[in-house]
C-alpha cells in the first residue's frame, strides 16, 4: 500500500487504498469539474475536488478516506443534451470501479438529470438522499489453497442457474442462507450438482444490477438481473452478511468452495447496456460522467442513443473509456475475485464499432492479447436485436448455439426434412464450425435457457402463460416448438404424462449425447415448472424458484446417468470432428438410415423420414455407441449396425420399456423415443 505521502495517480480508476486515504480516479473528457463526496452514519456530506488532471482523468489525495468510507460522485458542466452532454453536479452518481454498492435506489424525480416534462432542462433537485452510495470494501481475503478447476471444454458440463432461486426454497440449506451467495457454497448445493456431475455454474448476473421503477409499480423485481449498473461490485441483494460491503468476501467464499468442489464459476455479465436507459432514463453514473464515452449515441441527434440491446443505450465499444471499463472489469473478476469464464450477454453488440458487427474488433481482439484473459472460458451469446451472428466468433471462444435449441426441437416436435440438419447438431454442429476449423467445443448447446419455457413446460404447454408478468400475456416470445401435443397444463392422464417424461428424456438426452459443450437449464434434471411463464425475468418468487420438494426423481435419476456416461466415455464428448479411429480409415461417426445404410443426397429430404442412426467411436479404440433416434409417430425397426468391440448392449433409453438382449441385428424403437448402446471395447 502507497503513503499518502505518494502524489496522486491517474491510474487504476477508482479508488485505491494508500496508507492514511485513497487516491480517487475518474475519466471524463467533458467535465469541468469532479468531486468526491464522502457521508458519514448520519448522511452528513464532505466533498474533495480531484484537482489534478491528467489527459482527461480527474485524480487526487482524498485524506482520511479507507475501508468502509461510503461515497459518490458528483461531476460539473456542461449540460447541453442536444450535443450529448448531460452533467449535473446535483446528481450524485457511482464510481464506474465501485467495488460495492449498498442500498437501492428510491425512485422519484431526484435521480433524473432531466426535467421529466421537459428533457432537454436540467433537473435541479439533489439526488443524494436517493441514490446508494458506493463503499471501499476490505480487500483482504485467504485465497490459501484455492485451485481453479481448469476443466477443459471437452470434459466441460455447463449448468446456468441463478444464486436466489437455487437455494431460495432448498430444505437443506440453513434458512439464514438461503438465496445468497453463502447458500450456493452450502454443502447441500455443492452436493446437488457433484452429484449431479456438471463441471460448471454459469451465474445470472451478479453484478451489481438496478431495480427497474415500472416493475416496483406493479410489485414486481427484476429477478434474472439484466440491468447492470455496478460491472465490479457482486449484487448486495444476494449476501446473508449484512455488514457494509460484506458481499464482496461472500462471494469470494463461494468461489472458493465451489472450487474446492470441482467446479468452475462462469458469470453472466451485461457490458452491452447499462441501467441508465435511453434519452428518459435516470442519470445514475455514466451518464453524468462523460455520456458520449460511454454510451452510442445517435450521430444527428445527440440527445438521443443508439440501441441494439432493446433496453435503451448501447455501450459505445468505439471508445477507449467504455473498452478500459469493460477490460477492467473482465480482468478484476478474474485476479480478485477468480473466477473461472464468462458468458456475454449480446455480445454482438460488443462487436459493433461502427455499426456492423466486426471479428477482428477491438473488444475480441484485447480479450485475445490479454494474459489475464486469454486462459479462461469466453462464451458469446452471439446475437443483439440487429443481427445473428452464430458461427461468427473467434476460434478460442464457444457460442450460444441457437441452432441446435430449434432443430433438435423441431426434431422431436415431429417437423419434416430436418434429418440433414438435427444430424449436424449431434455432430457438434459442423455446417457452422468446420469451415473456419473451428471445434465441436465452439458450440454450447442447449434446448432451454433461462429466457423461453423451462423443459418441464416446453412438454406440458401449447402456449405461454405470462399473465403474473402485468403485460396481459403480451411479453415473452410465442413458442412454436411446444411438445404439448394438446394436453395444456398439469394433468392425471397417464398417457399423457408418460409422453412428457418421455419427451424430456429425448430433449435431455439428445443434448447430453452431442458433441459440443451441453448447458443445462437449472432445474430441468428435478423437472422444475414456471407453470407456462416463460419470460420470468420479473417473477422473484415461487414461480422461478426451485421447487425441491416436488422433485422429479425419475428424471434427476436419469439426468445423472447420462452425465456418467458422457463423463467415461470420450467417444460421447469429442473435442474435435470426424476423426480416424486406432490409426484405421473409418470416421470416428457414421450417420446411418434406419436400415443401417449410408443416406443418399435425396434421403435428407425425404419428409416421411423422422428417425435416424449414429455410430459413435473414438480414436482411443473405448467404448463405442449407436444412437437410435425415432422421432415418428410410429415405432420403427432398425437395422443395427455391427457393433465394432463387443456386442451391444442397452446404455440407455428414453422408452423405460426398451429391451436388448444378446447379440441384435435389428432393434424396434418406439414412437418419440431414443436409445443408445454401447458397444464395450475388447478387454
Amino acid at each position: 500500500m502507497q503513503s499518502i505521502a505518494h502524489r496522486s495517480l491517474p491510474y487504476p480508476l477508482g479508488a485505491t487504498l494508500m496508507d492514511g486515504g485513497i487516491d480517487m480516479a475518474v475519466y471524463s473528457e467533458t467535465a469541468d469539474m469532479v468531486e468526491f463526496c464522502s457521508f458519514d452514519e448520519s448522511g452528513t456530506e464532505t466533498c474533495t475536488r480531484l484537482s489534478e488532471r491528467t489527459g482527461h482523468v480527474f485524480h487526487g489525495i482524498v485524506p482520511g478516506a479507507g475501508v468502509g468510507t461510503l461515497y459518490g460522485l458528483r461531476v460539473y458542466e456542461p449540460w447541453d443534451p442536444g450535443n450529448g452532454l448531460r452533467h449535473n453536479g446535483k446528481k450524485l452518481l457511482l464510481d464506474p470501479h465501485t467495488r460495492a454498492m449498498p442500498g437501492t435506489y428510491t425512485w422519484g424525480q431526484e435521480v433524473f438529470g432531466h426535467s421529466q416534462n421537459n428533457p432537454s432542462d436540467l433537473d435541479p433537485s439533489d439526488s443524494a438522499a436517493f441514490t446508494p452510495y458506493c463503499v471501499i470494501p476490505d480487500p483482504a481475503f485467504d485465497w490459501a489453497g484455492d485451485t481453479a478447476p481448469l476443466t477443459p471444454l471437452s470434459s466441460s458440463v455447463i449448468y446456468e442457474v441463478h444464486v436466489k432461486g437455487f437455494t431460495q426454497t432448498h430444505p437443506d440449506v440453513p434458512e439464514e442462507l438461503r438465496g445468497t451467495y453463502a447458500g450456493l457454497a452450502s454443502p447441500a448445493a455443492i452436493k446437488h450438482l457433484t452429484d449431479l456431475g456438471v463441471t460448471a455454474v454459469v451465474l445470472l448476473p451478479v453484478q451489481q444490477f438496478v431495480q427497474d421503477s415500472h416493475l416496483e409499480e406493479k410489485g414486481l423485481h427484476n429477478y434474472w438481473g439484466y440491468n447492470t449498473i455496478g460491472f465490479f461490485a457482486p449484487h448486495g441483494a444476494y449476501a446473508a452478511g449484512h455488514s457494509t460491503g460484506a458481499q464482496v468476501a461472500e462471494f469470494k467464499e463461494m468461489v472458493k468452495a465451489l472450487h474446492t468442489a470441482g467446479l468452475e464459476v462462469i458469470l453472466d455479465v451485461v457490458y452491452n447496456h447499462t441501467a441508465e436507459g435511453n434519452h428518459m432514463g435516470p442519470t445514475l453514473s455514466f451518464k453524468g460522467i462523460d455520456n458520449e464515452a460511454y454510451y452510442r449515441l445517435v450521430s444527428d441527434d445527440r440527445s438521443s442513443y443508439f440501441d441494439t440491446t432493446g433496453t435503451g443505450n448501447s455501450v459505445n465499444v468505439s471508445h477507449p473509456a467504455a473498452l478500459g471499463l469493460i477490460m477492467d472489469s473482465l480482468r478484476y473478476w478474474v485476479t480478485d475475485m477468480h473466477v473461472d469464464g464468462f458468458r456475454f450477454d449480446l455480445a454482438t453488440t460488443l462487436t459493433r464499432q461502427g455499426g456492423d458487427a466486426e471479428l477482428h474488433s477491438a473488444f475480441l481482439t484485447l480479450i485475445q492479447q490479454d494474459p489475464v484473459l486469454a486462459p479462461v472460458k469466453m462464451i458469446a451469446e452471439p446475437w443483439d436485436t440487429a443481427g445473428y451472428q452464430v458461427g461468427g466468433f473467434p476460434a478460442d471462444w464457444s457460442e450460444w448455439n441457437g441452432k441446435f435449441r430449434d432443430d433438435v426441437r423441431g426434431f422431436w416436435h415431429g417437423k419434416s426434412a430436418l434429418l440433414g440438419t438435427v444430424s449436424q447438431r449431434v455432430l457438434g454442429s459442423p455446417d457452422v464450425y468446420e469451415a473456419d476449423r473451428r471445434s465441436p467445443l465452439s458450440s454450447v448447446n442447449f434446448v432451454t435457457a433461462h429466457d423461453g419455457f423451462t423443459l418441464a413446460d416446453l412438454t406440458m404447454y401449447d402456449e405461454k402463460h405470462n399473465d403474473a408478468n402485468g403485460e396481459d400475456n403480451a411479453d415473452g416470445e410465442s413458442d412454436n416448438q411446444s411438445m404439448n401435443n394438446g394436453v395444456e397444463g398439469p394433468t392425471d392422464d397417464p398417457a399423457a404424462t408418460e409422453r412428457r417424461d418421455r419427451m424430456r428424456r429425448n430433449l435431455m438426452g439428445t443434448l447430453l449425447l452431442s458433441a459440443g459443450v451441453p448447458m443445462i437449464l437449472g432445474g430441468d434434471e428435478l423437472g422444475r415448472s414456471q407453470s407456462g411463464n416463460n419470460n420470468a425475468y420479473c417473477q422473484d418468487n415461487e414461480i422461478s424458484w426451485f421447487d425441491w420438494e416436488h422433485t422429479d426423481q425419475s428424471l434427476l435419476d436419469f439426468t445423472r446417468t447420462l452425465l456418467e456416461l458422457r463423463r467415461e466415455n470420450p467417444a460421447l464428448r469429442p473435442a474435435w470432428f470426424r476423426q480416424a479411429p486406432c490409426g484405421g480409415d473409418d470416421d470416428t461417426v457414421k450417420v446411418l438410415r434406419t436400415d443401417a445404410e449410408n443416406f443418399t443426397a435425396s434421403d435428407w429430404d425425404d419428409v416421411g423420414a423422422h428417425a435416424i442412426t449414429f455410430v459413435l467411436v473414438h480414436t482411443t479404440c473405448a467404448d463405442a455407441f449407436a444412437l437410435l433416434m425415432n422421432a415418428a409417430s410410429n415405432v420403427v425397426e432398425f437395422s443395427v449396425p455391427a457393433a465394432p468391440n463387443q456386442e451391444w448392449e442397452l446404455a440407455i433409453s428414453s422408452d423405460p420399456d426398451q429391451e436388448v438382449e444378446g447379440a441384435v441385428s435389428t432393434l424396434i424403437v418406439r414412437d418419440g423415443s431414443f436409445t443408445l448402446l454401447r458397444s464395450r471395447a475388447s478387454e
